[in-house]
């Protein structure tokens, strides 16, 4: 099973001012977030980024704030450690409009459009693995998503900590990814018109 872009949405979590210092191989994980913040902005992919308890560790760190407004990333600040306990969830799949008319006489295709236009698969990473990020990625496993872990933009404290989420999360469901999967699979060929760009973006 590949990533399929068109149902895809990116949810970064909590990389912080004063929460990213502490991290292990922090400014890799940085780097690979602002990767795929530019891919969902060259490849429209709807992207949601949390900040836990900003008042204090700060806002997202400031080389995220270029590449999130191109991506029109929408922020969600929370004090759960869960993104999905604060309102993720709502926000990845928003509820249906309300058809006008009578929907029995639609077409089929219009019928399930009139139903809200769902993009199913999250590809999420963060900060700390084995804490916010894994109690979102589980509760949003729960919620029926198909989730993809990006593990090479994600971090925690310590090796063991981070090592023992993807561990949990693989047993979960969960698909676990680098970034460069995930722009490849996003691209699928190099004849895509937005090829060279992505190249450029991982080299």
């Amino acid at each position: 099973m590949l990533l399929e872009v068109e149902e895809s949405q990116l949810v970064l979590v909590d990389y912080q001012g004063r929460l990213m210092p502490a991290m292990l191989d922090g400014p890799a994980a940085v780097a690979n977030a602002v990767r795929l913040l530019r891919l969902a902005a060259l490849l429209q992919v709807p992207t949601f980024v949390t900040e836990q308890n900003p008042s204090r560790l700060g806002a997202s760190v400031s080389e995220l704030q270029e590449p999130m407004t191109a991506a029109n990333a929408r922020v969600l600040s929370k004090m759960q450690f869960s993104a999905v306990e604060e309102g993720l969830g709502e926000w990845l799949r928003p509820p249906p409009k309300p058809v006008q008319g009578n929907a029995r006489s639609l077409p089929k295709h219009l019928q399930k459009a009139s139903a809200g236009s769902e993009r199913g698969t999250i590809v999420v990473a963060g900060c700390e693995a084995h804490v916010c990020l894994l109690q979102t990625a589980l509760n949003l496993l729960e919620d029926e998503f198909d989730v993809w872990v990006v593990t090479d933009a994600c971090s925690s404290r310590t090796e063991r900590n981070r090592d023992a989420a993807f561990d949990r999360l693989a047993g979960a469901g969960a698909e676990l990814v680098t970034t460069e999967m995930v722009a490849f699979e996003w691209i699928r060929s190099a004849e895509h018109p937005d090829f060279k760009a992505m190249q450029a973006l991982i080299k």
